[in-house]
């Protein structure tokens, strides 16, 4: 589970709520109609800008986001590396027995396995990292969209608010409650945009530097075991992608992997 992200939004929401509770009452700033004119007309707008399949990928991936961690690029060094001395030891051919959960590893592991040449190791992963790239960008596209949105559709149920609010310029009593409910259309898409929709696209888009870091390492690497094969110069290869301060493994670690 990813701590910060949850941490973020619990916190975003209880300094809210705790601010309108200390001048004032949390029901006031409730209001129904104006909810459903700001998720309806969001979810409507996103529905017609983006194919369904889309948007589906795109809430799958937000809960993926919060609830499963990323790899660390250290680890896929580390793996890249005993992939080396597997090979090294008991030959290129033993990589096609790997199993892994990251589809691009195995399919890197594969090619080496079967003999591919450099040319045809590099296009097919480069064709992988350019795909996800594409992907994620679809995804994060949409959760940017509906922060533009839902801020606007706030705007819309404002206008609704006032109008309604003008109707009952008769009875002066009524004007400042229909001005807080015209208000408060504003108020939930501002807060859906800014708390929700945007953290969620900069948190996407940091996930997709991290999964093109690792697939960059894992892209690197099969060239670099199927050209050299040697864990130590397979290392000093990788460990450039990652901040020197931000290793976690040293050069004396390299043949104990």
């Amino acid at each position: 589970m990813d701590f910060a992200s949850i941490a973020g939004i619990l916190s975003g929401i209880s300094l809210i709520v705790a601010a309108i509770f200390l001048r004032g009452n949390l029901t006031n700033f409730l209001n129904i109609p104006g909810l459903m004119i700001v998720l309806g007309g969001t979810i409507a707008s996103t529905l017609l800008t983006f194919p369904l399949r889309d948007v589906i990928k795109a809430f799958q991936a937000a809960f993926f986001v919060l609830y499963e961690q990323k790899i660390d690029p250290n680890d896929m060094v580390k793996t890249i590396i005993r992939l080396s001395n597997i090979s090294r030891r008991q030959g290129l051919f033993s990589l096609g027995k790997i199993k892994t959960n990251h589809p691009i590893l195995e399919k890197g592991c594969n090619l080496i396995a079967d003999g591919a040449e450099e040319d045809i190791i590099r296009n097919a992963l480069r064709i992988e990292i350019e795909s996800l790239k594409h992907r994620h960008f679809i995804i994060q596209d949409i959760f940017i969209k509906m922060a533009t949105f839902s801020p606007a559709f706030g705007m819309i149920g404002t206008l609704i608010g006032l109008v309604q609010m003008l109707n009952m310029l008769n009875d002066p009593g009524n004007i400042g409650p229909a001005m807080a409910i015209a208000l408060l259309t504003t108020f939930y898409g501002v807060i859906l945009s800014t708390l929700f929709f945007l953290p969620i696209a900069g948190k996407l888009k940091a996930r997709t530097m991290t999964e093109v870091i690792n697939m960059e390492i894992i892209f690197e690497g099969a060239i670099s075991i199927l050209k050299n094969n040697n864990p130590l110069m397979v290392f000093e290869r990788l460990s450039a992608f990652i901040p020197p301060k931000d290793r976690t493994i040293s050069e004396r670690e390299v043949y104990k992997l």
